[in-house]
C-alpha cells in the first residue's frame, strides 16, 4: 500500500512522456508491480499495488467500499449530503449517468499535512470537508459528484478501500502487506 502524493501519476510508465512523476520513483517495487485502480494526478491517498492481476480485478469490482475525505468550496449542507447519499446524476462517456447510492457525511477537517500546491485560503470564502464512501468508481467520480451539489472539490483524499485503512501512512510512504483481506 502507498500514500500518492499529489502532482504524482498512478502508473509505472509514462506512454506520454510526458514530466509528471510515477509511483515507480518513490520505491524499488517488484517487476510487474501495478496499481488497482487509479487516482487522478490532483488527488492523493491510498493506493494498493500488487503483481497479480486477479486481484487487482477483484478489488477493483463494486464488493469494496472506497472511502474518500474530500474538501469541497463552500459550505456543506444537509440537502447537499442527502443527495449525494441517494445518486446524483454526473457525465460519464459523453452520457448523463445516475450514481449508485452510497454513504455520505460532513466531518472536521482531518488536518492532514499540506501538500506541495497550495489550496485556496478562507478569503476566498469557506470551505467545508466531507467522507463520501462509493462502490463504483467511474472517472473521476467523486469530483464530479460534489460538483453536481454546487460544492467543487478543492482537495480529494482516499482514506479507505475495504477493511484497509491509510491511517497515518505519510505521505509518499509504502507498506509491504502480505495480503489484502
Amino acid at each position: 500500500m502507498i500514500h500518492k502524493p499529489w502532482g504524482m501519476i498512478s502508473q509505472f510508465v509514462n506512454p506520454a512522456k510526458r514530466k509528471k512523476k510515477l509511483l515507480g520513483d518513490l520505491h524499488d517495487f517488484p517487476e510487474g508491480t501495478m496499481a488497482i485502480g487509479r487516482l487522478d494526478v490532483p488527488s492523493e491517498g491510498l493506493l494498493l499495488l500488487t503483481t497479480d492481476g486477479k486481484v487487482s480485478a477483484e478489488i477493483r469490482s463494486n464488493k469494496y467500499e472506497k472511502e474518500y475525505y474530500v474538501q469541497v468550496d463552500g459550505q456543506i449542507n444537509q440537502e447537499a449530503i442527502e443527495q449525494l447519499k441517494t445518486g446524483v446524476e454526473i457525465g460519464f462517456n459523453g452520457k448523463k449517468y445516475l450514481t449508485k447510492p452510497g454513504k455520505a457525511s460532513i466531518i472536521e477537517d482531518p488536518k492532514f499535512p499540506l501538500r506541495s500546491q497550495k489550496i485556496r485560503d478562507e478569503r476566498h470564502g469557506p470551505t467545508s470537508w466531507i467522507s463520501i464512501i462509493i462502490r463504483e468508481g467511474k472517472f473521476r467520480q467523486v469530483r464530479k459528484m460534489t460538483a453536481a451539489v454546487g460544492l467543487p472539490t478543492l482537495r480529494l483524499i482516499r482514506v479507505r478501500i475495504g477493511e484497509i485503512e491509510l491511517k497515518n501512512l505519510e505521505v509518499g510512504g509504502v507498506i509491504e502487506v502480505d495480503s489484502f483481506s
